[in-house]
């Protein structure tokens, strides 16, 4: 079968579009990369995302509008992908789509259940791309009493386990996430989880500071100096050292919260506050390795993807912080950083498909193993 996968994350650096060929299913699945690129979000939208994720600025007429342009730009990326490979549209099996998180709430509150959200209307691509549309995946291991991720331990499982080896999988987006993989063997459980902020804090201060859309490399950080001072306040987030099973995103660590610490370090130089944010990203990843892993889990590489793997002073901040370990980048082992989150998606997409479940219990912390997503039938037929 072939299938377009598509992921766009918290970071809001672009619509993640992946053509693949995808064979099998559970531990037999064949991926194979035929296309991949990154199409940009434009500015206008960028902003509505923003707002809409922002309980202050946010309103239903925006979310609800917003849904349905998001679903034709989630369209055009599609087109856009198969047109770069010469694939014909037409031969595609099916699209798997993630949307566009817009709020997650995995603990109840005083006011609020649990819940999530993902839009990008999934009818929207289904109608232009003539293609069935697997979507809304979170939803259903929330209803099984999950906290709805991480789910892309499921694909690592499937494509990255080995019989005699232990490995941390750490995401870098706009959230940092971690999957830990024990040998196949092995009594330890499959772990994941979000260890915090991953890109999103950088690239905010990169827009509000540099007016630039992320720290390119890590040049401007490698220009800067950590301020202590800064940096143990970062690392007295409540959720940094918050016992695993965890997830975060934007309504934890967005625009709101950088602007704030922007406001209260603006007496610093600019790329300090550069630095020193890198490093929060850093250390918060560490420090969840120390605690929560390591003392269990006998890692030895760590793998890096996302677009973290990118900025090469993170990478350095993340290498000094773990000397024990040895990290890589997904390029390092012949795969793609960038295309790794779209990829996991086809994968579960195809396991709705053939009606398997696809999430892991012990990242998601769900009652039972349970088919994620929901199928939106593209396929015109005679009326």
């Amino acid at each position: 079968m072939y299938a377009v996968g598509l992921m766009s994350g918290t970071s809001l650096d672009g619509i993640d579009a992946v053509l693949c060929e995808i064979n099998g299913s559970q531990k037999t699945t064949k991926v194979s990369m035929l296309a991949f690129d990154t199409y940009e979000i434009p500015e206008d939208i960028k902003l509505k995302i923003k707002k809409a994720c922002d309980p202050m600025y946010s309103g239903v007429d925006l979310i609800c509008s917003l849904n349905f342009e998001l679903g034709e730009l989630f369209a055009k990326s599609v087109k856009a992908i198969c047109k770069q490979a010469n694939f014909q549209l037409d031969q595609l099996d099916f699209v798997a789509s993630h949307g566009q998180t817009i709020y997650h709430q995995p603990i109840a509150d005083d006011t609020h259940v649990r819940s999530t959200l993902q839009i990008g209307e999934a009818a929207v691509i289904a109608y232009e791309c003539q293609v069935d549309v697997i979507s809304n995946f979170r939803v259903m291991d929330m209803a099984a009493k999950g906290e709805g991720a991480p789910l892309v331990p499921y694909s690592e499982q499937v494509l990255y386990q080995k019989e005699n080896e232990c490995i941390a999988l750490q995401n870098i987006g706009g959230i940092g996430n971690v999957s830990v993989l024990p040998t196949e063997k092995s009594p330890l459980p499959l772990i994941a989880f979000d260890t915090g902020p991953g890109n999103m804090i950088i690239d905010e201060a990169m827009l509000q500071l540099y007016g630039k859309p992320y720290d390119e490399n890590g040049q401007t950080a490698a220009l800067g100096k950590v301020n202590e001072a800064m940096l143990k306040e970062l690392m007295a987030h409540p959720y940094i050292l918050q016992v695993p099973k965890k997830t975060t995103g934007r309504e934890m660590f967005g625009q709101s919260f950088t602007l704030d610490v922007l406001k209260r370090y603006k007496a610093l130089p600019k790329e300090d506050i550069v630095a020193t944010v890198t490093m929060f990203t850093a250390k918060s990843i560490a420090v969840n390795y120390k605690q929560f892993l390591l003392p269990d889990y006998p890692i030895k590489k760590l793998i890096v993807g996302g677009g973290g793997a990118y900025n090469q002073t993170l990478m350095r901040f993340i290498q000094e912080e773990l000397p024990q370990l040895e990290v890589l980048t997904q390029e390092s082992l012949g795969f793609s950083s960038a295309a790794k989150e779209a990829i996991a998606f086809v994968v579960m997409g195809n396991e709705t498909l053939h009606r398997q479940a696809s999430n892991v219990i012990s990242a998601t912390g769900a009652q039972e193993c349970v088919i994620l997503g929901n199928i939106t039938y593209g396929r015109k037929k005679a009326c």
